[in-house]
Order: structure tokens, then C-alpha cells, then sequence
């Protein structure tokens, strides 16, 4: 998802819209966006002991905590040549504790992170905004349980309406989660009575949803999903609950970005759109069905 810099031009990143940048169209622009970043940048992190010179990586926001990172390495003069860059928005508070896998991309010195989290019941593949950091941690030994803050950057959304529910009906769709997020950790572990149990449940699940699906539509039956989108693995499709909202501006293109804190399958997580991608307006309690690319800060 990276855009990449070569001696011809510079490639558009097709997230660039979503930090506020809907209207740079032209490969000129980028490149002149990139020295910006390189020149003025917010953050500097460098990786001296690297082959070739030393890796760098600079970081200047262009918004609240979005804006753009630039890669690349520094010659034996001291001249530094961008590899790729790419958006970023970074997310608030702490997403996950679960033990987190780092990979490095195979084309580049750019990460992908993985996590299993019972509360989605899948995988979350994520792209790693603090590369840098992770290989200098990686370098001393200190990369084990970090805490991650995921984030979402989206090129399209809308905004749908709540599900009417009463107090009573959350309640008990928060115990029900609870427990079977218990079942999946046992069945985790090899317990046969709480795989019976899940996949008995998942029969339920199906039967209702098939009777259901008749006579209502299939955003009142469900009401919050988090699932793998298209060919690249750390885009997703999702629907949550908005729990908060602020909209500001780009500091250069004065574009509106709109960022969406959700609830998404329990799951707490930012998500920033530029305000010309989204459809409807955002309110705490309405829901925010759309498109992302998944991001992740390991804190350390």
C-alpha cells in the first residue's frame, strides 16, 4: 500500500485522500509534498548500523495525527534518497494487548503486524506506521507484548442509522460475548465441549438469520462486522458504532477530515475519511459502514 519513489516519478497512493489530500492528482505534487516532509518533518527516527548508509524515516502531520511518512537511506555523503512513503493516521488510546507477529514486507524495509483477537474472531493484518522504531527495539531485544493502537484509514463510507435496542438487550448481548469469547479461548486450547458448544451456537446464529433475512433488512440484524476486503490482506470492510467524532482541516489543502472513533464487534479503534468520501452525517449512537486500511502503532 506504500507509494513508491523512483528516478521517473512518484506512484499516487490511493489513501492520500483519506489525510486530506483528495485533490493532489499529479506526480509533481507528491514529489514536492515529499521534500516537505523530508525537510520540515514533525519526527525523525534513524537506523545507523544499515547496509548501505543509514535508513531513515520522517513523519510530519498535516492534520490531527494523520499526515505522511517518507523512507528511504542516506549514501556515504550524507544525501538522502526516498524509497516510498505513505498516509497515516494514528489512533488513540490502546486497541489490543494481544501478542503481536512482525513480518518484514518482502520488496522493502516496511512491516506488516498480525494479531489474534477473540473479540473479532479473526486475524488482524495490519501495516506498521513505526517501522524505524520497531528495528531499533528489534536491535536491543525489546519487541516482545507490546501494546498496539490500531487505526483506519478509509477511501469511502457512509453513515447508517442505529439499531433500536433497550438497555436490557445490550446487557445481554454483552454477557453472550463475553462467554463466547471464553468458548473460543478454551476451544483455543483443545477443549472439545466448548468447540461443540461454538459451532452449536453458529447453527443458531445461521437459523436466525436465515428466517430473519426474509422479512427485515440486513443492516437491523446486524449491527457491527469487521471482515477481510479484496486481495490485500490489511484492508477490511467494517461497520461499527460511532462513539465519538471531531472533523478538522488539512493544514495545506484545508480538505475537512472527519475522524470516527467505533465500537466495531467490541473493538474500540479510530478511523479517519475525508469528509468528500463520506456519505451522511456523523453522529455519537448512528453507524459507520465503509471501507479501510488497517494500521497499527506498537508503543514502546
Amino acid at each position: 500500500m506504500e507509494g513508491e519513489l523512483f528516478q521517473g516519478g512518484v506512484l499516487m497512493h490511493s489513501y492520500l485522500r483519506a489525510v486530506g489530500f483528495y485533490r493532489i492528482t499529479k506526480r509533481s505534487s507528491i514529489r514536492q509534498i515529499i521534500t516537505d516532509v523530508v525537510e520540515t518533518y514533525d519526527e525523525k527516527t534513524v537506523i545507523e548500523n544499515y547496509p548501505d548508509g543509514m535508513f531513515a524515516e520522517f513523519s510530519k502531520n498535516y492534520g490531527c495525527d494523520c499526515g505522511i511518512t517518507v523512507c528511504g537511506q542516506y549514501d556515504e555523503n550524507n544525501v538522502f534518497y526516498p524509497d516510498y512513503y505513505f498516509p497515516f493516521f494514528r489512533g488513540t488510546g490502546i486497541t489490543t494487548q494481544e501478542s503481536v507477529v512482525i513480518e518484514r514486507h518482502a520488496d522493502k524495509e516496511s512491516f506488516a503486524g498480525a494479531c489474534d483477537d477473540l473479540r473479532i474472531g479473526i486475524t488482524l493484518i495490519f501495516y506498521l506506521q513505526n517501522g524505524a522504531r520497531y528495528m531499533l527495539e528489534k536491535s536491543k531485544g525489546n519487541v516482545l507484548n507490546k501494546p498496539l493502537t490500531l487505526s483506519g484509514l478509509a477511501d469511502e463510507g457512509r453513515i447508517l442509522l442505529p439499531v433500536l435496542k433497550d438497555k436490557e438487550a445490550v446487557k445481554a448481548e454483552r454477557e453472550l460475548t463475553k462467554n463466547r469469547n471464553h468458548l473460543i479461548a478454551a476451544a483455543r486450547n483443545g477443549d472439545e465441549e466448548a468447540m461443540e458448544s461454538l459451532t452449536m451456537e453458529d447453527m443458531d446464529t445461521y437459523s436466525m438469520i436465515s428466517q430473519r433475512i426474509v422479512t427485515d433488512d440486513i443492516f437491523s440484524i446486524v449491527d457491527s462486522y469487521f471482515m477481510p476486503y479484496g486481495i490485500e490482506c490489511d484492508q477490511y470492510s467494517i461497520m461499527g458504532e460511532i462513539l465519538d467524532f471531531m472533523t478538522f482541516k488539512n493544514i495545506i489543502t484545508g480538505e475537512e477530515i472527519c475522524q470516527l472513533t467505533l465500537d466495531c464487534n467490541d473493538m474500540q479503534f479510530d478511523v479517519c475519511i475525508n469528509k468528500n468520501d463520506l456519505l451522511g452525517e456523523p453522529k455519537i449512537g448512528r453507524r459507520f459502514k465503509g471501507i479501510i486500511w488497517l494500521q497499527g502503532q506498537l508503543h514502546y
